[in-house]
């Protein structure tokens, strides 16, 4: 969330939530939380969430907000009725998640506070942001208004180019252990590789409810190593080792799919290739001149050939890997994406 307000010059963000996140002091965020402390503070919250009394109503127009910006669908649901009282206009980015996931959008006795508010959110927010086409798209299929919705990536916060890896490196995954990120298809990938005769090791970074079964299967593939959680500065090391990373990803059940996967842009500014699914959130990423390798999502067969292609062809991934960096320095530098968006914001104030 904070790299999208780095590049800010005239609008000032304040945070503003329900809770603390871990890591915000980490990020020097002091976010105000609303409704106060204590057990009446919990009630304010509660009371907040489900019936739309927004508290400390004062303490924000002393503020003088211009403009409320929510994070994900559900956000902007909750957001809504405190931008009402407020009397300013509401923008929402939705992330992936939010938009993908079916259970957000399912008719059900009791609907939740997304679904109960969605009506009154399509009709008052001024615009909805979107971080991938895909996401765009799936919006429109829900019956978000079109003319409300725009595609603004998130950027990352580039670094120094990675040198070459050696060879032979390592092929990478990081991500969650989730269906969506498409881990067991990897999995099978590197089983076909290995029956070719491709030796290649393969590293997977993160944790998650599947990482139990991946271990389990990934010992019967040989060559593959699970070190769960890392720190940023663990997977930048493993980025700058790695031949290229494979984003996998698949549509999970429930419509769960990927908004934009930050990882891939991350590596793609140190100079990493990647192999990446149709069902990536990656659309725009891949064309002729691309940073790497896109197959159908859920093909093993398809990913293993591309992943042979990428440790076979050292010309090919040099090429690739000039293509990423240029792109993530061109597309989704974090600054140029925070001053878009700030532009964008200010077109409603």
């Amino acid at each position: 969330m904070r790299r999208q307000y780095l590049g800010f010059t005239r609008l000032a963000p304040v945070w503003i939530g329900c809770r603390r996140d871990p890591d915000l002091p980490g990020a020097g965020i002091d976010p105000m939380i609303l409704g106060g402390d204590g057990p009446a503070g919990a009630l304010r919250r509660a009371l907040f969430k489900q019936a739309g009394m927004a508290p400390d109503l004062a303490r924000l127009r002393a503020l003088a907000p211009a403009l409320v910006h929510a994070q994900f669908g559900r956000g902007g649901a909750l957001a809504l009725p405190l931008a009402r009282r407020l009397g300013v206009p509401l923008v929402v980015t939705f992330h992936g998640g939010d938009a993908h996931k079916d259970v957000h959008y399912r008719t059900r006795p009791w609907p939740g506070v997304f679904a109960r508010r969605l009506p009154a959110l399509w009709a008052y927010a001024s615009l909805f942001v979107c971080v991938s086409v895909s996401v765009r798209d799936k919006l429109i299929r829900r019956g978000f208004p079109p003319g409300k919705l725009t595609v603004l990536p998130i950027g990352v916060e580039p670094a120094p180019a990675a040198a070459p890896p050696p060879d032979p490196g390592h092929l990478l995954f990081v991500g969650r252990m989730v269906e969506k990120k498409g881990v067991f298809v990897l999995l099978d990938a590197l089983s076909r590789l290995r029956a070719s005769g491709d030796t290649t090791h393969a590293v997977l970074v993160g944790d998650g409810p599947l990482l139990p079964d991946l271990r389990k299967r990934a010992a019967a593939v040989g060559g593959v190593t699970l070190t769960g959680w890392q720190t940023p500065e663990q997977v930048r090391s493993w980025m700058e080792g790695a031949l290229g990373l494979v984003v996998p990803s698949i549509t999970g059940r429930g419509g769960d799919a990927e908004g934009l996967p930050t990882v891939a842009v991350e590596a793609m500014t140190l100079g990493v290739p990647l192999i990446g699914s149709d069902r990536a959130g990656l659309e725009g990423v891949f064309d002729a001149d691309g940073p790497g390798l896109r197959v159908p999502a859920g093909n093993a067969a398809a990913l293993a050939a591309a992943m042979a292609r990428l440790t076979t062809d050292p010309a090919g991934r040099a090429v690739w890997a000039a293509a990423a960096r240029t792109r993530a320095l061109r597309d989704f530098d974090a600054r140029r994406q925070s001053a878009l968006l700030e532009a964008t914001l200010l077109e409603f104030v």
